[in-house]
């Protein structure tokens, strides 16, 4: 991995799309296409104060009300309004990776190297990010495909530690009947996102997924972005202990490709589905290095 990060991007020394560049209008086009049926597969969980987190990066996700309707009614009545209009509004405390998230490009570096080999003590301030913040990443429209790893692995789920190889990956497209094609988005299953705020204490104490190699199996066959039902992504602990979160290093920094954590596919999975018209919206959060998602699948 040495060396890359020196490098500048593929589309220009200015570039913070990355794989975004990927998800061209013939994608879009190709993948609302392929909708037969108009069924809708949530592949999100819901945020709540009960969300697993990982410390000490990530804190809890805590929610207040803020502004209730029996406070905004007698604070109206104050004002001499009589419909006893009542407001309810709610503050909220987070990290941008809570619960299902998409990484920013910036989220991740490789010594003080970003993408594009963007200066992390140049773009990195106390108020976010001045560039690869999650508002640079587009809309992701495009195709995805499912790689059930833990559908032919045999049992309900991979163990932490587990690393879904090159092998596994080519084993689950042929399984799917798929071929990976520039600009699809890769939604590996591992079984794993069942204990997902079912049992924070064992989803937290590692997990299967992708290592390097992995990774670079589906990024030199165009993969603009790798989703998978960990908290994750990648491989934890990883089996070299001199390595902590390389997959994030590699995909993010060094290739420009966006990470999707926490991903609901067991529905997916039951249903057979392998390829489906992926949609996933960030929202705007300037200068930040992820945001939250509801991304759907469609078939």
């Amino acid at each position: 991995m040495s060396g890359l990060i020196h490098d500048h991007s593929k589309w220009g020394p200015t570039d913070q799309l990355g794989a975004g560049n990927l998800l061209t209008a013939e994608k879009r086009l190709a993948a609302l296409a392929s909708v037969k049926h108009g069924r809708v597969y949530d592949v999100s969980h819901e945020i709540h104060m009960g969300a697993p987190y990982m410390a000490p990066n990530q804190t809890p996700y805590l929610m207040s009300i803020w502004a209730s309707w029996k406070d905004s009614i007698k604070r109206r009545r104050g004002m001499g309004m009589t419909n006893d209009a009542g407001t309810n509004l709610e503050r909220i405390e987070m990290t941008t990776h809570v619960g299902t998230h998409i990484d920013a490009l910036g989220h991740f570096s490789t010594g003080d190297r970003l993408y594009n080999g963007f200066c992390a003590p140049d773009v990195v301030t106390d108020w976010g990010l001045t560039k690869l913040g999650i508002e640079n990443v587009p809309p992701i429209i495009t195709r995805g495909l499912i790689f059930d790893v833990a559908g032919f692995d045999g049992g309900a789920h991979l163990n932490p530690g587990r690393v879904v190889t090159p092998d596994d990956l080519d084993r689950a497209a042929r399984a799917g009947g798929f071929k990976v094609e520039s600009g699809d988005v890769a939604l590996i299953r591992t079984g794993w996102g069942r204990y997902f705020a079912v049992d924070n204490a064992k989803y937290l104490t590692g997990e299967p997924g992708i290592d390097v190699p992995g990774a670079k199996w589906l990024i030199d066959q165009g993969i603009a972005a790798i989703g998978t039902d960990n908290m994750a992504v990648e491989v934890l602990p990883n089996p070299d202990h001199t390595q902590g979160l390389p997959v994030h290093q590699y995909s993010l920094s060094q290739c420009g490709v966006y990470l999707i954590e926490n991903l609901e596919l067991e529905e997916l999975a039951r249903d057979g589905v392998s390829t489906c018209c992926f949609i996933l919206l960030a929202t705007k959060f300037k200068g930040a290095t992820g945001s939250p998602v509801r991304p759907v699948a469609m078939v």
